[in-house]
């Protein structure tokens, strides 16, 4: 089972990343579960920042809502998390997820400069 994320970076404030996260065929289909990104910042518990079931609706943790977008393409297996107006308060290692059965990422650090 693997979930790859890639896409992360250095920015500075207000800059744009995408981050991908690859699921391995052996793995669900992504269209037949929830995928979900979260974050761990340093001194900070892991939060969940967005999520797509299974039916395509998402949510969104109120500080990313109307700046990052979740989605997914189902012929490449791959979600993807585009960031817009990046705050030095976004600065994380970003995990790609299917909670329902507990897979996880190796995650991918995102640090926004101010």
């Amino acid at each position: 089972v693997q979930l790859v994320e890639s896409g992360g970076g250095l920015v500075q404030a207000g800059d744009s990343l995408r981050l991908s996260c690859a699921a391995s065929a052996s793995v669900f289909r992504i269209n037949t579960i929830t995928m979900a990104w979260y974050r761990q910042a340093p001194g900070k518990k892991r939060e969940l920042v967005a999520a797509i079931t299974d039916g395509g609706s998402t949510n969104y943790v109120d500080s990313v809502k109307d700046r990052f977008t979740i989605s997914r393409d189902n012929a490449k297996n791959t979600v993807y998390l585009q960031m817009n107006s990046l705050k030095p308060e976004d600065t994380a290692v970003y995990y790609c997820a299917m909670p329902g059965v507990n897979y996880w990422g190796q995650g991918t650090q995102v640090t926004v400069s101010s």
